[in-house]
């Protein structure tokens, strides 16, 4: 197709063809992909769900590809039409004086799918207000809370050492993140590995590492290096290290993607080194900023220090999770107690040193 598009445009306009040609092809692709999910959730959901009163809908992967051809049918029909959203996505639409966006059919056409999308949401995560409301549930939800707001105040220092536990697990994960993460946020800022090829494929491989790793969850993580080293703090350091490391580079490198080319552009013409111009232009102008993120980590990776500990990591999370396995709502109270005031002071400590590195 594109060869086509180049043999017919001759000259100067063979470029804003091939543009034109691929906004095009990007607007159809969308109004492919809405019509079929359309098609789709009308079907699975309106229709066997409200229309049927379908409980259990049975699904085979036949209907989505039906859906995808009937998409397609639908939305080439109407794609030179006012309804094509991926036409107006694209920019491809001339503005109408006499009528503003909200009025458009494309714009319509958006609030239909909001909507089927609002009550697809509603059937799929099974919102049941008669459940809800029902006096079975509300009778043991007032058992809990009643057995929350009076703790047990017996395990009160093995709670504390566990909170420290989880402080000081937080704390090394953080530390140990740092210097790694600082090496990897320069191979992972696209303003300083654009020069080549070679670096381009560098900061791809670095860009593609930080997203599985930092899209994998530290309860995850934290199962793994459980198995691995054993149940305990050291497993539950090592997830929130590696999520630590992953977060941080992003955050570093898009600190460092938005620095000022200035200082980079000015040491570079006068010949200097790559680490002289990434150590004098670069880093004075990221210093603040590494420290206010890796401060917001710490407080991330307390919090997080409690939520690990419910699968081996360690620390009081780990006795949250034996004393709820029990039962215990008292001993869970005291537990829940302290972990609400670590977070409180830890967000409020945070709070006053960033704004004091500011």
């Amino acid at each position: 197709m594109t060869t086509l598009i180049q043999d017919a445009i001759p000259g100067e306009n063979k470029g804003a063809g091939l543009k034109k040609a691929k906004k095009v092809t990007r607007a159809y692709a969308i109004d492919l992909f809405l019509w079929s999910y359309m098609v789709l959730a009308s079907w699975k959901i309106i229709y066997e769900k409200i229309f049927i009163g379908a409980r259990y809908a049975t699904f085979t992967w036949s209907q989505p590809l039906l859906a995808v051809g009937i998409g397609a049918v639908v939305a080439l029909g109407l794609f030179f039409t006012r309804v094509s959203i991926g036409r107006a996505v694209s920019g491809l639409y001339e503005s109408r004086p006499e009528r503003t966006v909200l009025s458009e059919p494309y714009t319509i056409l958006g609030y239909v799918l909001l909507v089927i999308t609002f009550i697809s949401g509603i059937f799929i995560s099974q919102v049941s207000i008669t459940e809800f409301l029902s006096s079975s549930g509300l009778h043991g939800a007032r058992r809990i809370f009643t057995a929350l707001f009076n703790p047990n105040f017996a395990i009160i220092e093995g709670a504390l050492f566990a909170a420290i536990e989880t402080i000081y697990m937080a704390f090394i994960a953080t530390i140990l993140a740092l210097p790694m993460a600082f090496v990897i946020a320069f191979f992972a800022a696209r303003n300083l590995m654009n020069g080549s090829k070679l670096t381009m494929v560098i900061y791809s491989l670095v860009r593609f590492f930080l997203n599985v790793s930092r899209s994998i969850e530290p309860l995850v993580w934290a199962i793994i290096f459980s198995v691995w080293v054993g149940i305990g703090p050291f497993a539950g350091m090592l997830a929130l290290w590696l999520h630590s490391v992953s977060s941080l580079s992003k955050l570093y490198s898009e600190q460092i993607e938005n620095i000022s080319n200035g200082p980079i552009e000015a040491m570079t013409a006068t010949g200097a080194h790559p680490i002289q111009v990434i150590w004098f232009g670069v880093v004075p102008q990221i210093v603040l900023p590494y420290l206010s993120f890796t401060i917001y980590r710490w407080d991330i990776n307390v919090r997080m220090a409690t939520v690990i500990g419910l699968v081996g990591g360690g620390g009081i999370g780990t006795m949250l999770m034996q004393y709820q396995g029990l039962a215990k709502w008292n001993e869970v109270g005291l537990l829940v107690i302290i972990i609400a005031a670590i977070v409180w002071i830890m967000d409020y400590l945070s709070s006053k040193i960033r704004e004091a590195i500011k």
